[in-house]
């Protein structure tokens, strides 16, 4: 059994025994809970910070009326000429020489092709030799009507003296009128040889096409060596046409109106045509008329659409947006309004609202604002406050968007809408 001087001696340090080894059991703990302490901490960050955006579409604001008009209407239609032709031959031949390519202005009376003219220079050296040989038909005639005339003057003498018969001297008269009558067949009959040969000129002529107006070609139908006919009489080894021109000053545009909104257009209205090709061109313009017939089947109405600028991008059955314009009124102009796409405008609450796009693709947070809406121009709608030109706006919002959120702009959007 220990006495008490035991267990005091068990409980002093013997300093003379070497140190005991370190425990790493605690540093692997704390590395531990160093850890578990950054983990939730970044977790806690995330959730503070938010998940990243949605990814929208935008739109860019377009400004309109700013001028005092406004746009009433728009409709599509195609670029047409007023002057536009196929050329052909006025005869049936064999082409020899086409001198037109596509695209090459020609000015009227330019020669765009030759045919063979061998059959037309043979008609017209037979109209001369028919025509020569009535000239000579006149000059005999003549001479023997100048002796003629003469033996009957002779005889008329010569019969008041009773030297010679009356028989013998109606005779003589009778060859004389006879002789006349015979100058006069022969000049008509050279009057119709010169006829002929001004027929075979034509003729001639007819073997050379030329433009009918100034214009540029379009289209090249011919060839040498092929035969052309206004009839196309040879079926379809016969061409009916040497080429098409057109005329670019007659340039203008058709559009088809709606019946319903007919009643908005009027002669002489301003208008703004603006090319599928070239959509931010905008070419200004007017209503020269409006067709007086319906299309039946599509309940609409053609308009005549002039072009006040004659440029070489425009060219026939280009595709064209035509917005008209109510005429500026000389009393206070409207302020100006913005046109969005209607998908743009949401309802939130009971109102129209738009969400506006501010800052930079990288980093862009959206502002809930409220717009008064005007009228529906197409795929657009008109707002008459709340926005304004040049601002971006969300393409069909998502329902969870709000006011402040942050989103992500589309690549293809903000290239479109930085154009």
């Amino acid at each position: 059994m220990n006495t008490s001087a035991d267990l005091l001696n068990e409980l002093r340090i013997d300093r003379s025994a070497p140190p005991p080894a370190p425990n790493r059991r605690g540093l692997w703990i704390g590395l531990a809970i160093a850890g578990a302490v950054a983990l939730l901490g970044g977790g806690a960050y995330v959730m503070f910070r938010g998940t990243p955006g949605p990814e929208v579409h935008v739109a860019e604001v377009q400004a309109i009326g700013a001028g005092g008009n406004a746009a009433v209407l728009d409709a599509t239609g195609y670029v047409v000429a007023r002057r536009m032709a196929t050329v052909s031959s006025k005869i049936t031949g064999k082409v020899r020489e086409v001198r037109i390519e596509e695209g090459q202005h020609v000015n009227a009376g330019d020669i765009m092709a030759t045919l063979d003219p061998v059959d037309a220079d043979a008609q017209r050296s037979l109209a001369v030799s028919q025509l020569e040989a009535s000239r000579s038909q006149i000059a005999g005639v003549q001479a023997q009507l100048r002796d003629a005339e003469a033996n009957a003057a002779r005889l008329s003498s010569l019969a008041s003296q009773q030297l010679v018969s009356k028989a013998q001297y109606s005779l003589a008269v009778a060859q004389r009128d006879a002789l006349r009558a015979q100058l006069v067949t022969a000049r008509r009959t050279a009057q119709v040889s010169s006829a002929n040969l001004r027929i075979a000129g034509n003729g001639l002529d007819n073997t050379v096409v030329r433009a009918p107006f100034s214009g540029v070609i379009i289209a090249k139908a011919a060839q040498p060596g092929e035969i052309v006919s206004p009839l196309s009489a040879g079926g379809g080894f016969t061409r009916t046409g040497i080429g098409t021109i057109v005329d670019m000053e007659s340039l203008e545009v058709e559009v088809d109106v709606g019946e319903s909104y007919i009643g908005r257009v009027k002669p002489g209205m301003p208008v703004v045509s603006m090319l599928n090709a070239y959509p931010d061109w905008k070419i200004p313009g007017e209503v020269i008329a409006i067709i007086p017939t319906a299309d039946r089947g599509k309940a609409t109405v053609k308009v005549r659409v002039g072009l006040s600028q004659h440029d070489a991008r425009v060219v026939p059955d280009m595709g064209v947006r035509v917005s008209f314009l109510e005429r500026e009124t000389p009393k206070a102009s409207k302020a100006p309004s913005a046109l969005v796409p209607s998908t743009a405008i949401v309802d939130r609450n009971g109102k129209d609202v738009a969400f506006v796009v501010e800052g930079d693709a990288a980093k862009a947070t959206v502002k809930l604002r409220a717009v008064q809406l005007g009228r529906t121009l197409g795929d657009d709608r008109e707002v008459l406050s709340g926005l304004q030109g040049g601002e971006r706006v969300v393409i069909e919002p998502p329902a969870d968007l709000a006011d402040g959120a942050s989103v992500r702009i589309a690549k293809d959007a903000d290239a479109a809408a930085t154009e």
